[in-house]
């Protein structure tokens, strides 16, 4: 199977898409009018502290304070030098989900952490064993100047979460300077190069910090490493000495930009092209893998065909489709995915496919495709929290479990956490999908502004229904011979097709003339009655 990365990058916008074996699967958008926050590092003031909810709100400069829980605090005393703790990468992150699934309930809090498209974005806010139990109120007082770091972006209404743990990726180590702790990817299987790796590290930190050791690094050199470490160093270094010079709120740090961040975090020995159409970030992209990746240099293309890149890819094709309600099956069959404030609903229909052996075989066919389409869907769409899916009822066991088998199957290559339950007597799935950022419905749309989101405007008929109530609530006196009604155009159309037996009725029963007048400026369900 063939893995691609490909990147079409303008001054106003950079976009990277991930494609494995010729399928879009993955899309990164990053606009420098509305550039992203996850992993910088601020110097911020507590503006609250909630004893209630065991949590503070923390200014550091956005639009809504930021989002900071107990377990995310960090004190000075939790820094200790001494024996570094090893843990297991995969398992400490399963230790962590389960933590906050039971600690976040405030309406204000994110549900999840942070998970971007690599490990190291997924433990961007590290936790430790805390030995104490001190409540919010007794770390926290309103107006102390605190380091943190975003941990996850604002998504929709909320704000984004905080941690005190900061970390800082590099392309093969995550660097925590306050957490005495090493994690090693579950990845590196071999027993003897895990223990190379820690021996590695473990000589060259700082006393009373810790890393984590990303899947890439499996095979480095000591030298690579050393690398790694000083400069991961130099960043916290510079960071220390803006906090000292900066009055909070200040931003401390900023990751790299989004080209860079890829080929750090998504460029491993699983990509076999790496394509780009920007000449000046194609030669930054070669320098850094001249340098750090020397092996992979033959893979980095330029793009200088004169046919856009995604248009080749086809992915400009897979973007408009991806931003359908309706999305249609090979088989004529199509899915519907409705969106509410915290659930998606995802509805499989039979559409124009109507089988061959039976409606039994015929509905099971249908259920199958859409399970895989419904894998792909939900990863290209990044669509997180609580999912349903509400496959066509199916009589035979065996059937089902066959088709929730190909969801769980299809959804195991996601990288975002999954939870999945299995299909209900009414032929339900009840899934959850990590939140790792905002939906690809919300970067490159906006609530409609004409419909207000309901996604649907009242009828004509409707509008002119209403508009005869309204002329019968009127309290009109003997001299007034008239009644004016201004509405949109489409309206008045009906008003004097359709409905022109109704508005023949009320002239005869009010004894009054009714005028009817179009406004192209009109919304289609706005009105005006006055009289003359």
């Amino acid at each position: 199977m063939s893995n691609e990365i490909v990147i079409n990058a303008t001054p106003e916008e950079t976009r990277v898409a991930l494609l494995e074996n010729k399928t879009l699967t993955e899309l990164y958008f990053d606009r420098k009018r509305d550039r992203g926050i996850l992993g910088n590092i601020y110097k911020g003031v507590v503006e609250k502290v909630l004893p209630g909810m065991q949590a503070a709100f923390v200014n550091i400069g956005t639009e809504k304070a930021a989002f900071l829980y107990v377990a995310d605090v960090v004190t000075e005393s939790e820094t200790k030098e001494g024996e570094i703790e090893t843990i297991d990468l995969e398992e400490e992150w399963d230790e962590k989900a389960k933590e906050k699934s039971e600690e976040e309930t405030e309406p204000d809090a994110q549900s999840d952490m942070s998970q971007t498209h690599e490990e190291s974005e997924r433990l961007i806010a590290p936790r430790v064993k805390k030995n104490s139990q001190k409540g919010i109120e007794e770390l926290l007082h309103q107006g102390q100047e605190i380091v943190v770091q975003v941990s996850k972006g604002p998504i929709g209404t909320k704000g984004p979460r905080i941690t005190m743990y900061i970390s800082l990726p590099g392309r093969y180590l995550v660097y925590m300077p306050q957490v005495n702790q090493l994690g090693i990817s579950r990845r590196i299987e071999r027993e003897g190069e895990r223990n190379r790796l820690k021996e590695i590290i473990c000589r060259l930190r700082k006393p009373g910090t810790g890393y984590i050791v990303r899947t890439v690094s499996e095979g480095m050199t000591e030298a690579e490493v050393k690398n790694d470490i000083e400069f991961l160093d130099l960043v916290w270094q510079s960071t220390l000495k803006k906090r000292e010079k900066s009055r909070a709120p200040a931003l401390l740090h900023t990751d790299l930009d989004l080209v860079f961040r890829t080929a750090r975090d998504l460029f491993t020995k699983e990509i076999d092209r790496f394509v780009i159409d920007s000449k000046s970030d194609y030669e930054r992209i070669k320098d850094f893998v001249g340098t750090s990746l020397p092996l992979f240099s033959s893979r980095v293309e330029f793009w200088d065909k004169p046919e856009p890149i995604f248009e080749a890819y086809g992915i400009e094709a897979e973007i408009v489709r991806a931003k359908n309600r309706r999305v249609w099956l090979k088989s004529g069959g199509y899915l519907v995915i409705d969106r509410a404030e915290a659930l998606t609903v995802i509805d499989i229909n039979t559409g124009r496919f109507v089988g061959k052996k039976g409606l039994e075989e015929t509905i099971f066919k249908t259920n199958m495709e859409a399970a895989k389409e419904i894998a792909w869907q939900v990863r290209l769409r990044n669509i997180g929290g609580i999912i349903i899916i509400d496959f066509i009822d199916m009589k035979k066991e065996k059937h089902k479990e066959q088709v929730f088998h190909t969801l769980s199957h299809a959804l195991s290559s996601d990288k975002a956490k999954t939870n999945i339950l299995k299909i209900s007597e009414l032929g339900l799935v009840e899934m959850s999908r990590e939140r790792t950022r905002e939906a690809l419905l919300r970067v490159l749309c906006e609530e409609c502004s004409y419909c207000e989101g309901r996604g649907y405007v009242k009828s004509p008929t409707t509008i002119c229904y209403e508009i005869f109530r309204a002329i019968r609530r009127l309290n009109s006196s003997v001299n007034e011979k008239k009644i004016v009604v201004a509405a949109h155009p489409s309206i008045v159309g009906t008003l004097y097709d359709q409905e022109h037996h109704g508005i023949a009725g009320l002239e005869r029963e009010l004894h009054k003339k009714i005028l009817l007048k179009a406004d192209a400026n009109f919304h289609i369900e706005q009105y005006d009655i006055y009289l003359l």
